[in-house]
């Protein structure tokens, strides 16, 4: 009788001892679980160009230690695994990109919460190839006219059409069949060229070439919404965000350096202010921080 009451008496100041501590029994087991965010996708989602690297990233990949993943991530409390990688098409979903870099679906389970990406402009080297081809031909001609839109629009939007649609649709598929639970969202492209033609500082394209090299990423963009349509995946319109931050902007104003007076050392791509901006609009989409 003696050992009950006092036993009685233990519990009652074990639990005056919680609530003091501003505890109540199981409060341990109440404690949220972070979300498990993945981030897949190429070198606008790998944040390429932008320092520090991630230490815990294959080196060639150069993956940002600040790229909009992690600012989301850092922001909203997230467990992230970035596979993200400089380079990546859609085929590096399903299979190896390189020496010690899994097949970027890996990453994927029953349990992920959220997924994010960029990807297909590095499919048929259509980001890489329509800048060299514009760069060649602008400087063979001096500059002059539209050599660039004279030769490549035809070939460049059968490839957008025939091919790039179809594999965005297929890695978005399986995207959604590897994470079945998760959220899944598909980042398009900050614009590098204005929808004008006009001379464009750090970007060496003939004048009349400027509309044609923003078609062309109208294009990729539209065929990312599309495919996101398709398959039940957010579309982040990073683009639509960029307006007036291309690459023919100012230092501090644009989002994506230019080929020339680049202050990264991978041009073309996404700066520090460009990541941030596309974390705000992704954090935004997905109604979060």
């Amino acid at each position: 009788m003696r050992f009950t009451t006092m036993a009685k008496a233990a519990g009652a100041l074990a639990a005056v001892a919680a609530l003091g501590a501003g505890l109540t029994p199981g409060a341990a087991e109440a404690a949220p679980t972070p979300v498990r965010y993945v981030n897949l996708g190429d070198s606008y989602s790998a944040g390429s160009g932008v320092l520090p690297l991630a230490m815990d990233a294959p080196i060639g990949c150069a993956q940002s230690a600040r790229n909009y993943a992690k600012i989301v991530a850092r922001a909203n409390g997230m467990h992230l695994t970035d596979v993200s990688c400089g380079g990546a098409a859609t085929d590096d979903f399903f299979t190896s990109q390189q020496s010690g870099v899994r097949p970027q679906l890996d990453a994927l389970d029953d349990d992920v919460d959220l997924v994010t990406f960029s990807i297909g402009g590095n499919d048929e080297s259509l980001f890489s190839g329509t800048v060299m081809d514009c760069v060649i031909a602008g400087v063979g001609s001096g500059m002059r006219g539209s050599p660039c839109a004279d030769k490549d629009a035809a070939k460049a939007s059968k490839t957008i059409r025939e091919i790039t649609y179809p594999n965005l649709v297929k890695a978005m598929k399986a995207v959604r069949a590897k994470a079945p639970n998760a959220r899944v969202a598909a980042l398009n492209y900050p614009w590098i060229a204005p929808d004008r033609d006009a001379p464009c500082n750090g970007m060496p394209i003939a004048a009349g070439d400027g509309k044609f090299t923003h078609k062309v990423q109208a294009g990729l963009n539209d065929v990312i919404a599309r495919a996101a349509k398709e398959t039940g995946v957010t579309i982040v319109d990073v683009a639509a965000a960029s307006v007036g931050h291309d690459a023919c902007k100012a230092q501090g104003v644009r989002w994506v350096e230019p080929l020339l007076s680049t202050v990264q050392f991978v041009p073309v791509h996404p700066n520090a202010l460009g990541e941030r901006e596309m974390a705000k609009t992704t954090a935004k989409a997905l109604g979060l921080k």
